[in-house]
């Protein structure tokens, strides 16, 4: 099985002797003008098909408007942080930006909206503008989502990083962004004096500035090591005159939930963690999202109720759905339904074992590199089908309008289950159980199952209606291209 340490290359070569122009530039600076060029195009082509769907031609006002907006939609982006945010979070991804994307849309509509006023073909105009906006939502969040794809593939565009403590943690981020190849970061080595056993390194803290300017990094990744604080703080000072990002680690980066604050005493920075609780008003937003999109999906999907539990039957003896008794909130049991996708007889003991041991972070994955158990023959046919399109999730909408689990929350675990867990991992059973959350948005198969529990714990923690709305996009979007599915 190999290590983290193993599947990180050697250290490259100097940037300036690979990749001379994105070292003038940076891949952030390139990955800005390709986001620019993504939304002139997506502009482009909304306009041209109003146009084109138009029942007159455009007059020259009207063009003359449209050449005005785009000088209005980059300054509005540039103050949105819509060419930036890739530099700030590695995490960052379109579906975050569509609520800004629509808003800059509205902007440019009513611009043409008033040359349209000032032609005097309002009236007439009114459909192509209201097309306009439909077109350039959907053709720059997508046009965006390509580029942002393609240019975390190409090496120009990808950030070079460094790991300052080879410890349990810094392995624990290496492993992370090795698996994420959609953050854009390749990662070059570790920096540390007093690496883990059989840890190698490339460099000591001390060398930091040297090393980022030979191997042309552009961000740096610091953990709390085995280092003083003041050993620390030197090595990220040496870095202040250097063009670099530099993220910390917390010490408790396992509590750390996403809904932290900064805030500060008298120029004392602290992190404010808020107590875990929904209110009753976003708990009633809450479940009336949950039960309009489990309504929408139960009509959506009867097709799928219709046809699938014949395939399920046709192939294996047993029933179409899986019973199976889960935990919810305040550790309240359930039935959960799925569509089976095993035989009848598959063994429940080695789903035991397997969670058992890759409650470690630094357990080692499977033969494909994932943490998911094989299952081999147990699993039929049409069950791997289902699986791999997660339409064996499907029955769970019953779950959620019956108030046993929420469309987005921790996943519902097993009772058996809880024998493994640290003491703040109950603290997932402050919310409803989702079917879909964090875990299966960032992680899927690729984190071991105490990691899943923490992002469990996190996302109870952080919870938001901002965060439900942005994991149900992610979600249609890795089910549509089946992004972490195995």
């Amino acid at each position: 099985m190999t290590t983290t340490a193993e599947r990180i290359p050697a250290p490259p070569e100097p940037a300036s002797a690979v990749l001379p122009a994105a070292r003038r530039r940076g891949p952030a600076g390139l990955l800005r003008r390709a986001l620019l060029a993504a939304d002139l195009t997506g502009l482009v082509v909304a306009f041209a098909v109003a146009s084109a769907a138009g029942t007159r031609p455009r007059a020259a006002e009207e063009v003359v408007a449209f050449v005005v907006l785009i000088p209005l939609w980059v300054v509005g982006a540039k103050l949105f942080g819509l060419y930036g945010a890739d530099e700030q979070r590695i995490d960052h991804s379109t579906v975050d930006e569509i609520a800004a994307v629509a808003l800059l849309d509205t902007v440019a509509s009513w611009t043409l909206v008033t040359a349209a006023y000032l032609t005097g073909r309002l009236e007439t105009l009114a459909g192509d503008v209201l097309l306009f906006w439909l077109v350039a939502l959907a053709a720059v969040v997508a046009v965006r989502s390509v580029t942002r794809a393609l240019a975390h593939r190409l090496p120009g565009f990808r950030q070079r990083a460094l790991i300052l403590g080879a410890d349990e943690t810094g392995r624990l981020v290496a492993r992370k962004l090795l698996q994420h190849p959609e953050y854009g970061v390749d990662v070059v080595g570790f920096a540390d004096e007093q690496p883990d056993t059989g840890m190698e390194t490339i460099g000591a803290p001390a060398e930091l500035p040297e090393l980022v300017r030979t191997l042309g990094v552009q961000r740096v990744f610091v953990t709390a090591g085995r280092r003083t604080s003041e050993e620390t703080l030197a090595a990220i000072r040496s870095l202040g005159e250097l063009d670099v990002y530099v993220d910390l680690v917390p010490d408790l980066h396992e509590i750390v939930g996403p809904s932290g604050r900064i805030h500060s005493i008298e120029g004392l920075f602290l992190i404010d963690l808020p107590p875990v609780r929904l209110s009753r008003s976003f708990r009633l937003v809450k479940r009336t999202i949950d039960i309009a999109g489990a309504l929408v999906g139960l009509v959506l999907a009867l097709p799928v109720f219709l046809v699938v539990p014949l395939l399920i039957r046709r192939e294996s003896s047993g029933p179409a759905l899986f019973r199976q008794a889960r935990l919810g909130e305040r550790m309240c049991e359930f039935t959960v339904l799925k569509f089976r996708t095993m035989r009848v007889d598959a063994d429940e003991n080695r789903h035991r074992e397997f969670i058992r041991a890759t409650m470690d972070s630094a357990a080692a994955p499977e033969s494909n590199g994932l943490f998911k158990l094989d299952r081999g023959n147990e699993v039929t046919r049409v069950g791997a089908f289902l699986r791999r399109t997660s339409l064996d999730e499907l029955p769970q909408l019953w779950n959620v309008l019956r108030g046993d689990m929420s469309l987005v929350g921790p996943r519902p675990c097993i009772p058996y289950e809880t024998q493994f867990f640290r003491p703040h991992h109950f603290e997932r059973f402050l919310v409803p159980a989702g079917l879909t959350g964090l875990w299966q948005v960032t992680a899927r198969a690729h984190a071991t199952f105490g990691e899943a529990l923490d992002m469990d714990v996190a996302y109870a923690r952080g919870w938001s209606l901002g965060l439900d709305l942005n994991l149900l996009l992610r979600t249609v979007r890795h089910v549509l291209t089946r992004k972490g599915t195995a």
